[in-house]
């Protein structure tokens, strides 16, 4: 009977220790269950993203294929003859007007200024013994001394000395303008290329050019409306509205507005592809296009119009409509029908249904339903 007593004492420990462990059990298995955070926050608000609205711009816009052309374009070409003994820029530097690109060698027309100017020295000191020899010969021709075609010969020697003098003049100049000319200068602001020939080498005016330049500051961009269109772009242009834009597109594919500074069209539509072409100069100040690059630009024609758009992340559909959630100022959703305009890139016009300050669900749609209470996280476009 004792015996029997202990076995049954066992039997209930085991009993509580067994209960025990598949209670522990089954509550480590809940703790760390994937869904224990939702089941412990099942009754908290879900988060949702959120987007504040804008306006956009929606004015008709037509797209052109353009290239870019330089305004001024040098080719750097010798005046005079020489070899050439310095090239004093870096191949494909920006240079400006006035500074020195190329020296021919100078020597020869250095000596050729000094002998101009000695035989201008010459003409003036002949100038006036002549002119000294005419005053005593009209001294004596007064006094009945000689006769008139005596004074009339010095007379002639003197007007000879004036011209000996002027053109010893010219002669000077021309070897100043010759010694110039060594020294070859860029006309213009702009980037260079590479020396096409380089220190030492012989150079004359026959020989092709040293170097070109382009301007870019400002540039011209072409393009070609067409002639259906020609009509009403005239009108842009000769109205010159202030709001007229350009949109370029650059290679890379990022878009700025440009403000322009000159616009004209040709005097006379291309036979061969009834287009106009049609010209736009701005200021190119970072230097992002260069002549010859192929872009697209976006022109508006006619005035700029603002209007409130949603993004279409935003939007959803049931069989009442096209509809959008709202988060109000108490945190909670409102289901907003929505009467929409025209799709502009990721967006779309809203011509009813949303206000500019209402703040629609980008992201957790699927959590919520109208009359909801929300946390929102607000985030940029």
């Amino acid at each position: 009977m004792k015996v029997m007593k202990i076995k049954k004492k066992s039997l209930v420990k085991s009993f509580l220790l067994c209960s025990a462990c598949i209670g522990l059990g089954y509550y480590l298995h809940i703790c760390l269950s994937p869904n224990y955070g939702a089941m412990m926050h099942a009754n908290e608000p879900p988060f949702v993203s959120v987007q504040g609205l804008k306006t956009k711009d929606v004015s008709i816009k037509k797209k052109f294929i353009a290239e870019v052309e330089a305004i001024n374009s040098v080719d750097i070409v010798p005046q005079v003859a020489g070899y050439l003994e310095e090239v004093k820029f870096k191949d494909g530097s920006f240079v400006s007007e006035g500074d020195t690109l190329f020296v021919i060698e100078q020597s020869r027309f250095k000596a050729n200024v000094d002998v101009a100017e000695a035989n201008l020295e010459k003409a003036k000191s002949d100038f006036i013994q002549i002119e000294s020899d005419y005053k005593r010969q009209e001294k004596l021709y007064k006094d009945k001394v000689v006769s008139k075609s005596i004074l009339e010969k010095s007379e002639n020697s003197i007007n000879q000395a004036k011209a000996n003098i002027k053109q010893a003049e010219a002669n000077l100049e021309l070897a100043k303008i010759d010694l110039g000319y060594t020294q070859i200068k860029s006309p213009i602001n702009g980037y260079i290329g590479k020396a096409l020939i380089s220190r030492g080498n012989y150079v004359h005016p026959q020989v092709q050019s040293l170097a070109r330049i382009v301007q870019v500051n400002p540039i011209r961009i072409a393009f070609s409306v067409s002639d259906k269109d020609r009509i009403t772009f005239l009108q842009e242009i000769k109205n010159k509205q202030k709001d007229f834009a350009v949109e370029i597109v650059y290679p890379n594919g990022e878009t700025e507005e440009v403000s322009v500074d000159n616009i004209f069209a040709e005097s006379e539509i291309n036979p061969q592809t009834a287009t106009l072409p049609v010209y736009i100069d701005y200021k190119n100040e970072e230097h992002l296009l260069v002549p010859g690059n192929y872009i697209d630009i976006l022109v508006r024609i006619g005035n700029k119009e603002e209007q409130l758009v949603v993004p279409l992340v935003a939007l959803a559909q049931d069989i009442n409509g096209t509809y959008a959630m709202v988060v109000n100022g108490e945190n909670k959703v409102e289901q907003r029908y929505l009467k929409l305009g025209k799709v502009i890139e990721d967006a779309q016009i809203v011509l009813d249904g949303l206000n500019p300050d209402d703040k629609v669900i980008v992201q957790g749609l699927q959590k919520v339903q109208a009359g909801s209470l929300v946390r929102q996280i607000e985030v940029k476009e």
